[in-house]
């Protein structure tokens, strides 16, 4: 039964859909805790493989970006009680106008920005914004920074991610994927826009019995270019599409998790398994200070903190070997970190919160 309020959440897809996959995971949250969500977004079409039961979900819509910037498509639109801009993507003004003119208050308006361990975060987490402009001038919007950390917006978790992964047959899914995987052999999965050290992965796992499963789209690319300039390739294959929860699956069964983003590194921490984090790389080179800020928080052994850094290009030096020693080090350091943020609470949680505390103002 959704009783609870009522979220408008927009998303712009910039980032291969990660942006629309850290909003889908959060309206599916919210929804299971009661709420009632309107996702906003440009292009759902990644939503058709992503969720393709979406339309069938009680206490979510979806509607495109386009509606909110008619004004004739919002006549008799319910008020919604948040609306929530994820990733820095501004709300349509002909929206603004149209909640202005019909909220007999402000709504709770929330920023959420993008996920870093960077020391500022902290500071900037639910700092009041004041609209200076527009329909909305004299509104405030609010900073809502995910984080690593009690004292930001934590990180998002499905109340029954303990559950599901309790009750995961990894041997089983193993078998049905990957059969003629060897017992001694390691299964890696990559998903990644265009490592450095690729070849170098690439080349350490032929002839020997690891198998590497490749995601869609940029990695495939990345795996199909650099075998091109290889003699011999190694064991891998590629997967589909595949729903948010056959891609958390995956990851619990692999023994080390190449990610990238946002979405898949907050994914590869609730799955306890090693990871090497992909970050989306920047021109300024400023996601090396904030890949340096994560390797602190995470404390990771200085084996892992190389791997990283030669993995994004920060440092052009050889590849760690994924020796036997090496992976058990890396799996205490996951193993540690996941009990550390299960003592957190989770993003919707503290945003609820949140929008409590602000509607119980006088």
């Amino acid at each position: 039964m959704q009783t609870g309020q009522l979220w408008d959440i927009f998303c712009t897809v910039i980032d291969n859909h990660g942006d629309l996959g850290v909003c889908w995971r959060l309206t599916r949250q919210l929804r299971d805790a009661g709420q009632r969500v309107r996702l906003w977004v440009d292009e759902a079409s990644a939503l058709n493989w992503m969720a393709p039961t979406n339309h069938q979900e009680p206490g979510i819509e979806v509607r495109h970006w386009e509606e909110a910037r008619q004004s004739s498509s919002l006549d008799d639109l319910p008020p919604a009680d948040v609306w929530v801009e994820a990733f820095g993507c501004e709300i349509p003004e002909a929206f603004v106008a149209y909640g202005v003119a019909i909220h007999p208050q402000q709504p709770t308006w929330i920023n959420l920005e993008y996920l870093s361990a960077e020391d500022w975060v902290p500071r900037l987490h639910k700092l009041p914004s004041p609209v200076m402009s527009g329909p909305a001038k004299g509104w405030t919007k609010t900073f809502f920074y995910p984080g690593f950390t009690p004292d930001t917006g934590g990180l998002l978790r499905e109340t029954d991610l303990w559950a599901r992964q309790k009750s995961f047959d990894r041997a089983a899914w193993r078998r049905q994927h990957v059969p003629k995987l060897a017992p001694e052999g390691l299964l890696i999965s990559l998903f990644c826009y265009e490592p450095a050290a690729l070849p170098q992965l690439l080349t350490q796992l032929v002839d020997t019995p690891h198998h590497l499963l490749v995601t869609p789209a940029r990695s495939l690319a990345a795996v199909q270019q650099a075998l091109t300039r290889m003699p011999s390739s190694p064991s891998w294959s590629a997967l589909p599409y595949t729903d948010q929860n056959g891609f958390d699956e995956m990851l619990w069964a692999c023994d080390l998790n190449l990610v990238r983003g946002e979405d898949s590194l907050v994914r590869a921490l609730w799955a306890g398994q090693p990871f090497i984090w992909h970050i989306y790389p920047q021109e300024d080179n400023a996601h090396h200070a904030k890949l340096e800020a994560f390797l602190d928080w995470l404390e990771a052994p200085q084996s892992l903190r190389l791997a990283h850094r030669v993995w994004n290009g920060i440092e052009n030096t050889a590849w760690p070997s994924l020796s036997a020693e090496t992976l058990e080090t890396w799996s205490a350091c996951a193993t540690a970190t996941r009990a550390r943020l299960r003592l957190q609470n989770a993003l919707h949680v503290q945003l609820m919160a949140f929008v409590q505390a602000q509607t119980s103002k006088p």
